[in-house]
């Protein structure tokens, strides 16, 4: 997959917004689904998310903004789909660092949720205050899942084991990844939907400085039924903003990254809603 990047800016915003020199954001697209185990596809999204892009209004109501003028560079790096996943995730390793080097808000659309581990990697290494915000249906703590230490199950397993990682939405596991849960720091969704305190205790534990890694089938299937794994009894849109909003506001976000989006030719609402709510992290970042 190519996309011309000379030619494609983020929403078509105007060339002079989408310059690296100028922007704030830099976007990452890594078009992957190597370690995809069932509904194979997200590698097709970034290229439906920049095509859901070219609708969206770039005003946000919300904040009052228009957070594009702050700049969005989609940089210019495209992962081959066919390399082994470790060589991916060096790759995104060293891409991170490099954008690290320049000072940029750093984001990434994915792809299966493997390519979290390499920027996860760099940003670790830059922060040393850095606690890990992971919103998603799945635990995806297992230390090897068919082989493979870098399985999109195992995207968070070396993340668990350098940093503080709160877990929000999660209500599918294995009952091996039971002992790799870091104690307290787990907000099932069934425990979301009875506690109205939720966020504020999720937020308390995170650090200073936070990455953010959405998985799309955090949300409920019914607003976001194109994803690999679709989980019953998800999150809903504004309880994600508000409690997103919340973070943004009381922690220094440094980078997130949104995978897992697996596009569907007869469905498209879950591609628009993945670059709503990029565009919202934006304007949240950025208020």
């Amino acid at each position: 997959m190519k996309f011309n990047y000379k030619k494609k800016t983020f929403a078509g915003i105007p060339k002079k917004y989408a310059t690296l020199n100028k922007s704030k954001t830099v976007l990452i697209l890594v078009p992957y689904d190597y370690t995809q185990t069932w509904k194979k596809g997200s590698k097709k999204g970034p290229k439906a998310f920049l095509s859901a892009a070219e609708h969206i209004e770039l005003y946000d109501i919300e904040t009052k903004s228009e957070v594009y003028k702050k700049g969005i560079f989609i940089v210019p790096y495209v992962i081959n789909s066919s390399i082994s996943t470790k060589k991916m995730i060096e790759k995104i390793y060293n891409v991170t660092k490099k954008f690290l080097s320049k000072e940029k808000f750093i984001t990434f659309i994915g792809g299966d949720h493997s390519i979290s581990i390499g920027s996860i990697r760099a940003f670790g290494e830059k922060y040393a205050n850095l606690s890990i915000l992971h919103m998603d249906a799945h635990t995806d703590l297992r230390p090897i899942y068919k082989g493979d230490p870098y399985n999109h199950a195992c995207s968070m397993y070396e993340a668990s084991q350098k940093h503080p990682l709160i877990q929000i939405g999660i209500r599918s596991m294995d009952i091996l990844e039971k002992k790799y849960i870091q104690k307290g720091n787990i907000f099932y969704m069934h425990e979301i939907y009875e506690n109205d305190l939720w966020m504020q205790d999720a937020i308390h534990k995170l650090s200073e400085n936070v990455f953010i890694s959405i998985d799309i089938d955090v949300f409920d299937p019914s607003i976001a039924p194109s994803t690999g794994t679709p989980e019953p009894g998800g999150l809903s849109w504004y309880t994600t903003l508000k409690f997103l909003k919340k973070v943004f506001l009381k922690k220094n976000v440094i980078g997130f990254d949104i995978v897992e989006l697996l596009p569907n030719k007869e469905e498209s609402s879950t591609d628009f809603l993945t670059v709503k709510l990029f565009y919202k992290l934006l304007s949240y970042k950025h208020i």
